[in-house]
């Protein structure tokens, strides 16, 4: 064998042993851009709709509270979300007021919602009135799941508030919120798991627009708001 294929065989040997690196995995977006592409995914919206599961965790309680329903939501300040399992109920949020109809009851509440209140709870984050970065210190925090392609963040008030952080799972393919959790300072848990996302379809204006049966009870606090000129 001549020189020249000897030396071409003792690369071809080496190539075999020591395979050319691979290339490096593109680096995963960190939870600031995670937080930004939510938050641009948020205002970009007009309308949504998907179903949702609310859990509710208490210090006392070894199993938590479910509730099943639908979240309506219209840009730039409508939302509505009808609760079906285990009890009927809606929220109704429209210019500046919150309406809440407990049928088991038959009575219906009508207030306003303080501005701090509504950038701080489900409302607010969905409605895209909350600055992220602005509101919150935002870093990774990976917690238990069964979805793929997420990204998991935890959200720390900037003044404190009701909740000491809030869990959020963003779904990586939409930038949407696939689930959030809120954390109040006594260990309490409130979480919503949203699925069958949709997003820019028409939503029937009278989605936006509670009606309740003869009897109900209502209970008006937007009346003293009013004398107030608030």
């Amino acid at each position: 064998m001549s020189r020249s294929a000897v030396a071409i065989a003792g690369l071809l040997a080496l190539a075999v042993a020591f395979p050319p690196l691979s290339r490096p995995a593109a680096p995963r977006t960190t939870a600031d851009q995670a937080v930004a592409n939510l938050e641009k995914a948020l205002k970009s919206l007009t309308t949504l709709m998907a179903r949702f599961e609310q859990l509710h965790y208490s210090m006392t309680v070894s199993e938590p509270l479910r509730e099943k329903g639908e979240v309506f939501l219209q840009k730039p300040n409508r939302m509505r979300w009808v609760y079906k399992d285990p009890q009927d109920k809606v929220f109704l949020y429209k210019d500046g007021i919150l309406e809440m109809y407990l049928a088991e009851d038959k009575q219906l509440t009508r207030s306003p919602v303080a501005e701090e209140t509504l950038r701080s709870d489900i409302f607010g984050i969905f409605l895209g009135t909350v600055s992220f970065r602005e509101a919150y210190t935002v870093e990774d925090n990976p917690f238990p799941t069964t979805a793929t392609r997420v990204r998991q963040v935890k959200l720390t008030p900037r003044t404190e508030g009701e909740f000491s952080h809030l869990l959020l799972e963003i779904d990586e393919t939409t930038w949407l919120l696939r689930r959030v959790i809120f954390i109040e300072w006594a260990g309490n848990k409130r979480e919503f798991i949203f699925s069958q996302v949709r997003t820019g379809i028409p939503i029937p204006a009278r989605t936006f627009t509670l009606k309740v049966p003869p009897g109900t009870e209502i209970i008006d606090d937007t009346e003293s708001v009013r004398r107030q000129g608030r």
